[in-house]
């Protein structure tokens, strides 16, 4: 078999559609954009979801797209790890996160979480605590006082 007589199978080459070439091929005139309007015009291309100027569904459903909870508590989160910095038997406060640096503000109030270990006991005073930070707190032998949080001011 010699390769300048190989021609592909037939039906599987198909010529390109020819447009604006006159009436006679069948695409002349409007070539094949029908009359007026935007999909007829150059540089045509819209958006996904575009809706002709009407509010589109995912601006009318908020839900889908996610929000802002407005009423969202905002914590300045201290894991125990970090408080192994403190000196065995001490009273940790939010005060005392905010000196030693531990929080950048009491603006917000502050949340202690369970990561790492802590080595000795320790009485610590916050917000909010979660059940892996208490449990680990009080296996060390220190104490946990949830304190609540002063309203920020406008």
């Amino acid at each position: 078999m010699r390769q300048d007589i190989l021609s592909p199978a037939p039906g599987s080459k198909k010529n390109r559609k020819r447009v604006g070439r006159g009436d006679g091929s069948g695409h002349g005139t409007y070539s094949g954009r029908g009359c007026k309007g935007q999909k007829s015009r150059s540089g045509y291309k819209i958006t996904r979801g575009f809706e002709g100027g009407q509010l589109p569904l995912i601006k009318r459903l908020p839900r889908k797209r996610g929000f802002v909870n407005i009423f969202r508590t905002e914590y300045s989160v201290v894991n125990i790890n970090k408080l192994n910095i403190f000196e065995s038997g001490s009273e940790v406060t939010p005060e005392r996160l905010a000196a030693a640096g531990l929080v950048k503000s009491l603006r917000h109030p502050i949340k202690i979480l369970g990561e790492g270990d802590i080595n000795h006991p320790l009485s610590v005073k916050a917000n909010k605590f979660s059940a892996t930070a208490k449990a680990k707190i009080e296996a060390a032998g220190g104490k946990v006082e949830e304190v609540g949080h002063a309203a920020k001011a406008n």
